[in-house]
């Protein structure tokens, strides 16, 4: 299965080279189902290797002239200041078994996993109506409202490890009135500082295998180049959608086996 996983690691450059997002949808499932990883190991990860990935994807974007720092500086005072919370002072302190049902436990693990499964088909639908919804709603542009965005944006990456690019897109789009392909660049920029500051935060939690989330990171920044690459050549709109399916998909597999297999 290991193999498997260094293949899908791909995959997560891939996604956030072609739509700005999405990594974190792949990372945590491929560390939990391909690598046997735990769920809050995983998320841990996930951080270090969106992160990365994101910078270098933003780096790539920033040299064409599609990042947005006024943006990035509006959403980053609060969403960085939220995670590094949430994953300094609040993570550490959660129980390991949240509530008994009978004899059924709803642990910590179980929990994280379905509500990212639940986040997934939230994403999935996001991304599937996308193209409709920016069309009704994008009016002016609502800087306060990406601020506390932003709280939101930083629970969701603090908890989960999901750098929210899925989440993003959407609102640089409706409220920051940003193109579509400024809207990727910026997200990837905001999506790493999320993810690399949520992961300092966690230093110190539990040991680290360096050289395997160096390894998978190195594969997914290599899949930002080829996704990069491609997003100038096929429709972004076609692309989101697809992966949204893609994701309900998989959110949904995520839920039978957690919940009933």
């Amino acid at each position: 299965m290991e193999i498997a996983g260094y293949i899908a690691s791909l995959l997560i450059g891939v996604s956030m080279g072609l739509i700005g997002g999405g990594g974190s949808i792949l990372t945590i499932p491929i560390l939990v189902y391909l690598f046997s990883i735990s769920p809050t190991i995983a998320i841990s990860y996930s951080l270090f290797i969106v992160g990365f990935t994101s910078l270098v994807g933003a780096f790539n974007n920033y040299r064409k002239g599609l990042v947005n720092f006024k943006t990035v500086l509006l959403f980053g005072s609060s969403s960085i200041t939220t995670v590094f919370i949430a994953r300094k002072f609040i993570i550490p302190f959660m129980p390991n078994v949240f509530f008994r049902l009978g004899s059924f436990e709803i642990t910590h693990s179980l929990f994280v996993m379905v509500v990212f499964a639940i986040l997934m088909l939230a994403a999935s639908v996001s991304m599937i109506r996308i193209r409709k919804v920016a069309a009704e709603k994008q009016t002016k542009e609502k800087p306060g409202m990406l601020v506390i965005y932003g709280v939101v944006i930083g629970l969701v990456t603090g908890f989960l490890g999901a750098g929210g690019g899925f989440l993003l897109i959407p609102a640089l789009v409706i409220l920051m009135r940003l193109p579509m392909k400024e809207a990727i660049g910026t997200s990837l920029l905001i999506i790493a500082l999320n993810s690399l500051i949520g992961f300092l935060g966690d230093i110190g939690r539990h040991a680290i295998d360096w050289k395997f989330i160096t390894t998978v990171s190195a594969i997914a920044i290599a899949g930002i180049f080829i996704g990069g690459y491609y997003n100038q050549r096929v429709n972004s709109d076609k692309l989101k959608k697809g992966f949204g399916w893609f994701v309900l998909v998989m959110g949904i597999y995520i839920i039978v086996k957690e919940l009933i297999l």
